[in-house]
């Protein structure tokens, strides 16, 4: 049973990669009102189907939001239905996170996607109120009969991040930066440090830190991101990976500008409208498959057999990945091969990716 599924999602994921990029395009502006597509508040139950709810930095963010509403964007044009997306508000509490989630249900919304791992608490009671409403939640494990929790393993993905910038890097010294410091962003740094390690031992790892909690603005604040990013190429750094949010942003404009290489998270940074000045020195883009879980979860839905539990997209089932957009990647002695025999013993188990 377990194979079956892996490989029912496998073929959705795999179906969702190419599209994200597309669909990306679409948000760079971003915008802070949430946007329904469809007719008006009168439209039947039937005619509702996928909503998200997004998490800090919402829409435009060139990343992990912007990942999800590409999910969103596909469901949409496949099943025709009405969609809604909604924007976080600053400082908000569970209560309204969880307001939020209800409101969309009560609506008559199905799937509701809450995107990041802040609507734990919120999500739980909310799938508890509306239980004939399938719910999923991003980065996190929420239990209920009616919740997907849709998770990634970021390590593997970091893991091939490392050992593209082990191959990049002429200084010998490569750098991290993490948003905040999270047992989620804990991932991210264990795998691209694993990842130089096991490449090249000689490279040295900067890891960084802009907040020790959300609340303090580490996935949305890109001039934390430029900052870090600065001191980092001043000891030398000239790769630079970040796990940030709208956060990395500014760690992509830094790397730009002192021409070293950026390496971007979540969606491919290289084809984001938004980057497009810096794109020359966006080396490789560690991808999460967001878009692909929510659509997952919205196709699950519409053909009657919900997900539910733990999904887990990791790379054997293209849930993560590398992005190999930038031609410049073909240009680094052996980084091409590397990422290809990592990619192969991180599937195989003789490489086993640590996330601590």
């Amino acid at each position: 049973m377990g194979n079956f599924k892996m490989r029912r999602i496998s073929k959705l994921t795999r179906v969702a990669v190419g599209v994200a990029s597309l669909a990306l395009a679409a948000t760079a502006c971003g915008g802070t009102s949430s946007e329904s597509s469809g007719s008006d508040s009168e439209t039947s139950k039937s005619e509702k189907g996928l909503a998200i709810a997004y998490d800090i930095g919402g829409k435009g963010d060139q990343s992990f939001n912007d990942a999800a509403y590409a999910g969103l964007e596909k469901a949409q044009k496949e099943f025709d239905y009405q969609t809604e997306d909604i924007e976080p508000t600053e400082g908000e509490t569970d209560a309204d996170k969880q307001q939020r989630l209800e409101s969309l249900a009560k609506q008559g919304y199905n799937p509701v996607i809450g995107v990041g791992f802040a609507y734990g608490p919120a999500m739980e009671a909310a799938a508890k109120a509306y239980p004939d409403t399938s719910f999923g939640i991003v980065d996190s494990v929420v239990e209920g009969d009616n919740v997907a929790s849709l998770v990634f393993a970021e390590q593997e993905a970091s893991y091939l991040a490392g050992v593209a910038a082990a191959k990049a890097t002429k200084t010998n010294t490569v750098g991290f930066i993490g948003g905040v410091d999270i047992p989620l962003i804990h991932k991210f740094e264990a795998g691209y440090k694993q990842g130089v390690e096991d490449t090249n031992s000689k490279v040295k790892v900067l890891s960084q830190y802009l907040t020790q909690t959300a609340e303090e603005g580490g996935f949305s604040s890109p001039d934390k991101g430029k900052a870090a990013a600065e001191g980092q190429i001043e000891k030398d750094a000239d790769v630079l990976y970040q796990a940030a949010g709208l956060s990395g942003q500014g760690v992509i404009e830094a790397a730009a500008k002192a021409k070293v290489w950026a390496i971007g998270v979540d969606s491919d940074q290289y084809n984001q409208e938004a980057l497009a000045p810096y794109k020359e020195y966006i080396l490789t883009s560690a991808l999460k498959d967001v878009g692909g879980a929510v659509y997952s979860l919205a196709k699950s839905v519409e053909d009657g057999k919900p997900l539910t539990g733990v999904q887990t997209f990791d790379l054997k089932v293209d849930g993560v990945g590398l992005a190999d957009s930038n031609p410049k990647m073909g240009e680094i002695a052996g980084l091409t091969d590397a990422i290809a025999k990592a990619k192969a013993g991180i599937i195989d188990g003789t490489i086993k990716v640590k996330t601590e």
